[in-house]
């Protein structure tokens, strides 16, 4: 039961059927070949036959002209007795054999001079019991005298050999056939059994795990490069839907407690008396409303790069402008921090992207190296590199701060996620976020290593890297 099921899925597969009809249409095609090709051989092989005979009429007339009926007896009976002879015979005008290497003839072969119009039985004197009979052509001509004579070629040969191709075409096409058959059952069931591990692990994906991939063989087919590309959507999905988690949970932490206590400070303000400090009051609650508003524009602006809805807005821009325009930007900044800005940006360094994204993610990892590169000796350095790197066009921000543990590197660039716990510091926790995901549309990618310049205080050199370079 369950493999006549098997069957039935098996014969409503796309590629059982597509096998099925190719499997017939190479049936009727052998068929047509096997009898085109018995039929032509047949053909050539009577107009052999006819050409021989014609050959073997010439010369019999010509030993009847040159020494009469008796050489053309002598003539006729030395052919007769070679192996593999043709028929001979010599009829009265009436039509009754006279001599000859056949012991009769079917009625009516010496009524017309010429070519027989069909094949025509005669029995030979080896026949026993006297009923074998035997088919032949010939060409009948007469003498003179009125004496008739046959020459003829039997056409058992031929038959045979028309027999003999056509069983052996047959049967070569039944062994291809068999061979086909065995061949499609095969890979259908392979196929099948491919499309049963797709669907199983389908539902799996369906019921909510989306950790699950659908299977890859190896054999680098048309289903293992749909499986990869399914995978690959099934990866950017589980990726986006743990993002959103994350976000709804970092929401819940993150925002509750500033709303929180940017209400506290309204109901403070309402419920003070004295101007001056409801006016204070109120600019502080601007401010903090301010900074929700930037984290939210934040979130907005991730959300809609990582939705690639302005990968459509990628030109070719000038990478060198860009980081040399953000690091004069913040360079006052810089200066106002105790740190000096050092720029080694090499000119003329194009990339395919976005240039507000592009400066945008220059301009988060230079405020983030002014925050926390400044623990270090007074006057430490805020270095901004564009160069050609092995990998591609390298933007390279390094300070001489803290830096970031490599186990903590992975937890930096998501969202929310602050090494200072005491946020003592102004930020949102998005910035390298945002890097990242600019960096994703941009199919490059964020390194973050040690700027490894002082013992105590190595560093983070946060690197953008762009593939495909232009020069």
């Amino acid at each position: 039961m369950r493999l006549k099921s098997r069957l039935g899925v098996l014969a409503k597969s796309t590629a059982v059927r597509l096998s099925a009809l190719y499997i017939i249409l190479f049936a009727l095609c052998a068929a047509f070949l096997v009898f085109y090709v018995t039929g032509l051989a047949e053909r050539i092989l009577n107009n052999q036959t006819r050409e021989a005979l014609r050959q073997e009429v010439t010369e019999i007339q010509g030993a009847f002209e040159r020494g009469g009926i008796n050489q053309l007896l002598r003539t006729m009976e030395r052919r007769a007795r070679q192996p593999g002879a043709n028929l001979y015979v010599i009829a009265s005008p009436n039509g009754e054999i006279l001599a000859g290497n056949v012991a009769s003839l079917q009625p009516g072969v010496f009524d017309e001079e010429g070519w027989t119009n069909f094949p025509f039985r005669y029995q030979r004197y080896t026949d026993s019991g006297g009923v074998k009979r035997h088919l032949a052509t010939g060409h009948v001509f007469m003498l003179d005298n009125g004496i008739r004579v046959l020459v003829g070629r039997d056409l058992g040969e031929p038959g045979k050999l028309r027999l003999l191709v056509r069983q052996a075409l047959m049967v070569a096409l039944l062994i291809m056939g068999i061979g086909a058959v065995v061949i499609w059952f095969a890979i259908g069931r392979n196929a099948l059994k491919r499309i049963d591990r797709v669907s199983a692990a389908s539902e799996k994906i369906i019921s909510g795990d989306l950790s699950q991939r659908l299977p890859v063989s190896g054999s680098g087919d048309e289903f293992d490069r749909l499986s990869s590309s399914l995978n690959g959507m099934l990866g950017r999905i589980e990726q986006l839907n743990e993002g959103l988690k994350q976000v709804s949970d970092n929401i819940a932490h993150d925002l509750k407690t500033p709303l929180t206590r940017l209400r506290n400070k309204a109901a403070d303000a309402l419920n003070e008396d004295d101007a001056q400090a409801k006016k204070a009051a109120l600019e502080t609650i601007i401010a903090e409303s301010d900074q929700l508003i930037r984290t939210f524009n934040a979130l907005l602006m991730i959300s809609r790069v990582e939705a690639g809805s302005i990968a459509a807005e990628l030109t070719d821009i000038d990478i060198s402008a860009i980081a040399a325009d953000s690091a004069e930007l913040y360079e006052p900044v810089a200066e106002e921090a105790g740190q000096t800005m050092v720029c080694e940006i090499a000119p003329g360094l194009s990339a395919r992207g976005n240039r507000e994204l592009v400066g945008q993610a220059i301009a988060n990892l230079i405020d983030n190296a002014i925050k926390y590169g400044s623990q270090g000796d007074a006057g430490s350095e805020i270095r901004v590199r564009v160069s050609r790197g092995s990998d591609g066009l390298e933007i390279a921000v390094s300070d001489q701060g803290l830096g970031i543990a490599e186990d903590k590197r992975a937890e930096v660039v998501k969202r929310f996620v602050r090494l200072d716990k005491s946020r003592s510091k102004p930020g949102t926790g998005l910035g390298l976020s945002l890097v990242e995901a600019i960096m994703a549309l941009h199919g490059g990618r964020l390194v973050l290593s040690d700027t490894r310049n002082h013992p105590d205080y190595p560093g983070l050199t946060a690197t953008m890297v762009f593939p495909g370079m232009k020069p």
